[in-house]
């Protein structure tokens, strides 16, 4: 009894130890599982809402529906895109290499800058609405029912906030557009807070906005605009290069372009009018033009482009330097403006444009007889063959249009581009009654994070729009001339109705004499 009654404490303190350490251990264990399922939540989290410049979590815009993006993506797994959302979006800016903080106007070597091209002059009537009244924070907010996304620049520095995804890699390249920007003028852009829409068609009615009515509109940019609504036109992002349909950076395209234009006489080349492209974008004027397709009836040769074959085959046959062998070529609008203007203009060739109702922030400087020739919809073909009749009928006058159409092109390069954005976003920030704030759901993006989220494919062409400083000023803007504008539009109008009269009547003696038409081909 003696021994057993000694060993007795022993025992309860070894059931006591053990039991600490079962204590411990769950307490651990539960602790583990508590901060596991923590970090499996953050995990979730951030990979399904983390938005990012190439769609990552983000709806397509409500407004214009478009095929959902596939983005290719090393990991699928849950915590390999966490990862890489967290690296990307979150990591690569910290360490990025930012453009020198100098203030491109206190380098003493600059060269004096020139004057703006003449269009700039739009900047101040795009801007107009606001120019009295100011775009209040309330103005902004009203902009993001139509926007895809919101651009702040602070401090030298860009911040987006992701509200949709944009089709293909517009919002990638556009954004990448604004980050050159940046490097071209350290220092000189100021702060500033924006909506954009990167889909096509203008949507601020100047029906719904009046300035006794509601007032005024809510400030958007985007790629184009038209007579009828209040949308700030905005370089689009084919300027940095169209991965999807393998188009350069514009100064490259350009350049291949006019080479292979100029290999050519213009003489010498086909004496029909040419059109390659997409009709089936809800497009009445394309669809319009699928009827012309008669080179001897219409002097028209109208060609499908089907950009997933082109792709299937490495687009070997829709390389835009080649499509400059016609003496004409038709600019068609699509769902709204098309990027293929710049591009038609620069061939050389004489540019028939179908009635465009769409703007894009250069087109506003074409003029008619000029750099191009109208050509009216309403009767599609038979103003077709009346244009592609008389150039044919004068060689020199219809070589001088193309001639002054390229050579537009040519002074459109991306100095230009970037003088204008910077003029337009110089100009919007001084009407802003607010000082511009990244909002908390913004994110920094630089150009490290762009390239993170890029492909191979997408990195070639953005590496080859890489700006690099100027050596000179932004050219100076002109002061707002309301009235020159005015003439301008007066006066390209009336061009227009000129040659709508000299089409009319020659239709008119045709169909007296019971004229059909025959080959626009020039006797040899």
């Amino acid at each position: 009894m003696g021994i057993l009654s000694k060993a007795h404490p022993r025992t309860r303190f070894c059931s006591r130890t053990s039991l600490f350490k079962i204590t411990a251990l769950l307490f651990i264990f539960s602790l583990l599982s508590l901060v596991l399922f923590k970090v499996d939540d953050s995990v979730t989290q951030i990979a399904t809402q983390t938005k990012t410049v190439v769609g990552h979590n983000l709806g397509q815009t409500p407004w214009h529906r478009f095929p959902p993006k596939q983005l290719n993506e090393n990991n699928t797994t849950k915590y390999g895109k966490a990862a890489n959302l967290i690296k990307c979006t979150y990591f690569t800016c910290l360490f990025s290499s930012n453009p020198s903080n100098t203030p491109l106007n206190q380098h003493p070597k600059l060269l004096n800058s020139s004057t703006c091209p003449s269009f700039y002059r739009w900047i101040h009537r795009d801007l107009e609405p606001w120019a009295q009244s100011k775009i209040a924070q309330g103005n902004l907010m009203e902009a993001q029912a139509h926007a895809a996304f919101r651009v702040v620049i602070y401090s030298g520095k860009l911040y987006v906030d992701f509200y949709y995804a944009c089709a293909q890699t517009r919002a990638m390249f556009t954004i990448w557009g604004l980050l050159q920007l940046l490097r071209r003028y350290p220092g000189m852009i100021p702060d500033v807070d924006l909506m954009f829409d990167c889909m096509d068609r203008s949507s601020v009615s100047r029906k719904r906005y009046r300035p006794r009515g509601r007032w005024p509109p809510p400030p958007l940019f985007r790629y184009c605009t038209t007579d009828w609504e209040f949308d700030i036109p905005f370089p689009d992002w084919s300027f940095w290069g169209w991965p999807e349909t393998n188009i350069q950076p514009w100064d490259k395209e350009f350049s291949k372009i006019k080479k292979e234009s100029e290999a050519q006489n213009w003489r010498n080349k086909t004496a029909y009018a040419y059109w390659k492209g997409n009709p089936y974008v809800a497009s009445p004027a394309r669809m319009e033009l699928l009827k012309c397709n008669d080179t001897k009836l219409w002097g028209a040769e109208i060609f499908t482009q089907d950009w997933i074959k082109e792709k299937q085959v490495g687009f070997k046959t829709c390389d835009l330097a080649s499509q400059c062998k016609h003496r004409y070529k038709i600019y068609a609008e699509g769902f709204a403006w098309s990027v293929s203007l710049k591009y038609i203009l620069s061939c050389g060739s004489l540019p028939l444009m179908i009635n465009p109702i769409f703007q894009d922030f250069f087109s506003r400087g074409l003029v008619p007889k000029e750099n191009y020739w109208p050509v009216t919809y309403s009767n599609l073909c038979r103003s077709i063959k009346f244009a592609v009749d008389w150039g044919n009928a004068n060689p020199s006058k219809a070589e001088e249009i193309g001639k002054g159409a390229r050579d537009l092109m040519g002074t459109l390069n991306m100095e230009t581009v970037y003088d204008y954005m910077y003029h337009l976003i110089n100009e919007y920030s001084k009407l802003q009654n607010f000082k511009p704030v990244p909002p908390p759901t913004a994110q920094e993006v630089c150009m490290e994070s762009v390239l993170c989220y890029a492909n191979e494919r997408e990195k070639g062409f953005l590496k080859g729009s890489i700006a690099s400083p100027s050596l000179s000023m932004p050219c100076t803007l002109q002061s707002p001339d309301r009235e020159l504008v005015e003439n301008w539009i007066q006066k390209n109008r009336k061009i227009i109705d000129d040659v709508q009269e000299m089409e009319k009547i020659q239709m008119e003696q045709n169909d007296t004499k019971n004229i059909v038409p025959t080959s626009s081909m020039p006797p040899k």
